[in-house]
């Protein structure tokens, strides 16, 4: 998705949302800048190269424990949405990309870094404390912002950690992404926060996201090159 067709998708979201353009703006800017002074940023190039033609992007819903039970994923690139990456985790799957803006657990995230997984660090006008206190622990990341992007700041499209790890999936190469854990449901995996402790009923905030998930992730199917599906189990469908 190139800037032109997202900047709609974008502007709807935050006027919607309540979000500040300036505040996000800001943010990539001081997420640039991190990434330079440590230096240990990567390029879109160097990312193509891990994502294969086929991908699973995990999300972290309700259905993702028994989908982890239920399915061999070990034929394909493996990209988890934040807070998923610690349910891969316990049951010994590293996830060779996780899309993240910093809100899952910092922990994982650190662990699966330094067990090989590439960082995708998302910038917006929320999470500018968080970058500052943890992109400095990681490496191998590549930035992205949900605004116009900067040199070494990508926007490849999409709202949410798991919509966006499958825009990134599918503007880096891969022609079938299996979607797993993505339900949009009433109810909110216990993965998606760390203040969760089991699935909770979905709060309004939430829902308009996984509202524009759905939208964005039907537009990705009906304009993108890959073939997107998803995994046949509990809630999914």
């Amino acid at each position: 998705m190139k800037w032109e067709e997202w900047e709609p998708f974008y502007r709807r979201i935050a006027e919607e949302m309540g979000y500040s353009v300036e505040g996000d703006r800001k943010a990539a800017r001081i997420l640039r800048a991190i990434l330079l002074e440590g230096d240990d940023y990567i390029l879109r190039e160097e990312l193509e190269a891990v994502v294969g033609e086929k991908v699973h992007v995990f999300g972290a819903g309700p259905s993702l424990e028994r989908a982890l039970k239920e399915y061999d994923f070990s034929d394909g690139t493996l990209i988890s949405a934040d807070g998923a990456t610690s349910a891969l985790l316990e049951i010994g799957l590293v996830p060779d990309i996780i899309v993240t803006d910093l809100d899952g657990r910092i922990s994982d995230l650190k662990i699966a870094n330094d067990r090989g997984s590439f960082m995708v660090v998302h910038a917006h006008g929320d999470n500018i404390n968080m970058l500052t206190s943890y992109v400095p622990l990681f490496s191998r990341v590549l930035g992205t912002t949900q605004v116009e992007p900067l040199d070494i700041v990508y926007n490849f499209g999409g709202f949410t950690d798991g919509d966006r790890a499958v825009f990134l999936a599918e503007e880096l190469g891969a022609r079938e992404i299996i979607l797993v854990g993505f339900d949009f449901g009433e109810i909110v995996g216990k993965w998606s926060k760390p203040s969760l402790r089991e699935h909770s009923p979905v709060w309004e905030t939430k829902r308009k996201k996984f509202e524009f998930a759905v939208e964005l992730l039907r537009w990705l199917e009906e304009n993108g090159k890959a073939v997107i599906r998803k995994v046949n189990a509990g809630e999914t469908e």
